[in-house]
């Protein structure tokens, strides 16, 4: 294959492109896949044209015009972003930059977070091993480098990764202590039946699940922590390394966010703006969105009640 962009792949315009915003399109991919250096990290044209348009299909909306799509694609980090793929994709150039990067970064953060030497080391040395890809699905390595997708910085990003293994282990190990906890008490753990859950209309579900899409990585953790583990503010702000009040504002900025995005995709989807009030009523246990794996916790949270996405409690 060739290393110009202009015989790589064309990008899918966007809905209700003509020829020139097309064209455009073609001409930015190409621009940025100069910019980005992914061409010393083995990624060819083609790659990039792929990357960007994973990119695109995750966080632009299905009737996203063309000035939208390029707001986004030009305002990613794309050095970073082909750093990344190239890591992932086991390029040798690449994982020298990123650990000539990163590596003290990493132990640092992950200093920060676990505050003792060998959890820290443990936790970094975890992360590592993720990052780099030691499974494989289907004959290909799996590495969550993948999953970086140039919206923020990456080191951001590591950082966001890092506080969320810390507090899985944590969970891990706390659920574990109870466990055999009530075990040595001799507790029965009989299931209990689930109740009934009323309808919910598909419309809240699909766009309460598009939005959920849309947040990036540091958002989702966030609310995750706050919202599902229950988290205090001071807790989720001493685990990123910032102040409470940082968190506070993320927090509001977030949950104001999302619900304007849940709002403006059930009008999208027919509703009136009545109508899509009313549907944010809605408890997300009923919903069929998988939220606990679009948030990586294992709690609930409700669009109704002392804590949930339309609560104004985040702006104390």
């Amino acid at each position: 294959m060739s290393n110009s962009p202009q015989s790589a792949t064309q990008p899918t315009p966007p809905k209700g492109a003509g020829k020139a915003e097309a064209q455009a399109l073609a001409a930015l991919f190409a621009e940025l896949f100069s910019s980005s250096g992914a061409a010393k990290y083995g990624l060819e044209p083609g790659d990039w044209v792929r990357v960007l348009a994973g990119v695109g299909a995750k966080y632009l909306p299905p009737d996203a015009g063309p000035e939208q799509a390029f707001e986004l694609y030009r305002n990613l980090r794309v050095e970073e972003l082909a750093l990344a793929r190239g890591c992932a994709a086991g390029n040798e150039a690449a994982w020298q930059d990123f650990l000539l990067r990163y590596r003290e970064k990493l132990y640092d953060a992950a200093g920060a977070i676990a505050r003792e030497d060998s959890a820290a080391r443990e936790l970094a040395d975890s992360l590592y091993a993720d990052l780099y890809g030691t499974a494989t699905r289907d004959g290909e390595r799996v590495s969550k480098l993948n999953f970086y997708r140039g919206r923020g910085s990456l080191e951001g990003w590591l950082r966001t990764v890092l506080a969320q293994e810390y507090v899985n282990r944590y969970r891990r190990g706390k659920r574990l202590v109870s466990l055999e906890e009530k075990e040595e008490a001799g507790a029965q753990f009989a299931a209990s039946a689930p109740e009934a859950a009323a309808p919910v209309d598909a419309r809240l579900e699909a766009a309460t699940d598009q939005a959920l899409a849309s947040l990036a990585a540091e958002d989702r953790f966030i609310l995750a922590a706050y919202f599902l583990d229950q988290r205090t503010l001071a807790e989720v702000a001493q685990t990123l390394g910032v102040h409470e009040s940082t968190i506070s504002r993320k927090l509001g900025k977030i949950t104001a966010g999302l619900r304007k995005q849940i709002l403006s995709g059930l009008r999208r989807r027919g509703m009136s703006k009545r109508q899509a009030e009313e549907a944010l009523e809605a408890d997300v246990r009923d919903l069929a969105v998988d939220i606990r794996a679009r948030l990586q916790e294992t709690a609930a949270p409700t669009f109704s009640g002392k804590k949930t996405f339309s609560s104004k409690k985040e702006a104390r």
